[in-house]
């Protein structure tokens, strides 16, 4: 059971990523950097959903490491999301259509993984 604290942020992380989304497709002359918050919101809302962001993100170095290769689904999932992150953390531009809808799938996925891990739904 996760506590209220970890909740509170991974729902906030979702909103947030949600509505950076929403201005990313309001506002295109800012969207680089809209989505890229958004996926990286939405990435903190599954860490604060699995437990501490910095010890998530500390194991899932370590593994990389170790099992780049993983059979594991969840850690497979988490290790592509942050190779995503840092391939679009370098990318000058992102305009694309394609770009955007794969961020919006990744905001709703990360909506779920939260709504499924606290068992309760995203408002």
């Amino acid at each position: 059971m996760m506590d209220q604290y970890r909740k509170g942020w991974a729902f906030r992380y979702i909103r947030e990523a949600k509505a950076e989304l929403e201005a990313a497709q309001k506002m295109p002359y800012m969207a680089s950097g809209l989505v890229l918050e958004a996926i990286r919101k939405a990435r903190s809302a599954i860490y604060y959903s699995l437990g501490e962001p910095a010890f998530i993100e500390t194991l899932l170095r370590e593994e990389v490491i170790k099992n780049p290769q993983t059979n594991d689904s969840i850690l497979r999932f988490l290790i592509n999301l942050e190779s995503t992150v840092e391939v679009l953390s370098h990318v000058e531009e992102i305009n694309s259509d394609a770009i955007m809808k794969q961020a919006g799938i990744l905001v709703n996925v990360a909506t779920e993984f939260v709504e499924t891990l606290t068992q309760e739904k995203y408002q």
